[in-house]
């Protein structure tokens, strides 16, 4: 069974099929802000939504992080090294991409395994 949540016309932001969670592009709370702070609110959105829909970061299959500039990839990845738990790196790619708003550096979509499947209620 396929499941979408939050659907608007083009997208869903959530879509669940057979214990694995799929997001949608995520990107920074303040497009105004530079790298450290981009990638640091788009992380926190990814744990809202792995923790509303029943996973986690240790439970990251794949992320894909596109960033609109090279130059950041070190600032980018001290903030990502911080926060993926030790041991539970998932497979990922980065990609220099242009993105949809200019002011935009960073986005990431993640792939996440569902954990606790029988105590879930969406």
């Amino acid at each position: 069974m396929i499941e979408r949540f939050e659907t608007k016309t083009r997208m869903s932001r959530v879509v669940r099929h057979n214990g694995t969670l799929y997001l949608c592009g995520q990107v920074a709370a303040d497009a105004n802000q530079g790298i450290k702070e981009q990638t640091e609110t788009m992380l926190a959105k990814v744990d809202e939504l792995l923790n509303q829909y029943g996973s986690n970061r240790q439970s990251m299959l794949s992320a894909t992080l596109y960033i609109s500039n090279m130059d950041n990839f070190a600032a980018m990845n001290a903030v990502w090294d911080a926060w993926v738990p030790a041991e539970h790196a998932p497979a990922r790619a980065c990609v220099q991409a242009q993105m949809a708003r200019p002011e935009l550096l960073v986005e990431i979509s993640v792939t996440a395994a569902q954990v606790g499947v029988d105590s879930m209620t969406s």
